[in-house]
């Protein structure tokens, strides 16, 4: 997994994952990121959204392919993803599922592009991301009843907060883990097929809560 992305900012993933789709310019990607949601379930910074198009293109993870005109509009740059950018997407999906870092929204983008790798692996990653978790609820656990000795309940607020934000994650991942693991999530099949045939099934395609074709 990198240690350091060349465009670390959030939007970065979001244009991938839109790109991933289909080629587009920046005025469909920013439809596109609203229509899909991928606005609620990453830091999508608007503003910067045209400079971290910029900055991805000179990173080779995006390239110019073609110009669009509509009507009396000025033409526009259409992108398309490259091979370096599906491999840093797939490699930035694979750190933000496997490895907790407290950033819950972190979490949320990388269940949001999930789908880009195979059901299998998310699985292990997902079995990592429970063992750290665990490990953390451990020791917190135990810095609470070491610590919380006397001192009164007032002052152990932001502690208990941050344990039970913890059970919760572990009980909703572990559910997810043995879904995939047991083969009863109800999209599985058609996750595997994906990836078996790069093609995604009419089924996904017109249930994915994505709002309007932009």
């Amino acid at each position: 997994m990198a240690g350091k992305r060349k465009v670390a900012n959030l939007t970065a993933l979001a244009v991938l994952s839109v790109l991933g789709q289909r080629p587009m310019h920046p005025y469909e990607m920013a439809n596109a990121m609203r229509g899909w949601g991928k606005d609620r379930d990453m830091r999508v910074k608007w503003g910067s959204l045209y400079s971290v198009v910029a900055s991805m293109e000179k990173h080779g993870l995006i390239e110019a392919a073609g110009t669009s005109r509509e009507g009396n509009r000025p033409e526009r740059t259409v992108y398309r993803i490259t091979d370096d950018g599906w491999a840093e997407m797939t490699d930035w999906a694979r750190e933000l599922l496997a490895a907790p870092d407290g950033d819950q929204a972190r979490f949320r983008a990388g269940l949001s592009v999930m789908s880009v790798l195979p059901p299998d692996e998310v699985a292990g990653l997902l079995r990592t991301r429970v063992a750290a978790l665990e490990e953390r609820r451990e020791a917190l656990n135990e810095a609470l009843t070491e610590h919380g000795r006397g001192v009164p309940r007032l002052f152990l607020a932001e502690g208990e907060h941050e344990l039970a934000t913890l059970d919760a994650d572990l009980a909703w991942t572990r559910a997810l883990l043995a879904e995939l693991d047991s083969g009863v999530h109800p999209s599985l099949e058609a996750w595997r097929e994906f990836h078996a045939t790069g093609a995604m099934s009419k089924d996904l395609a017109e249930r994915r809560l994505d709002g309007p074709e932009p």
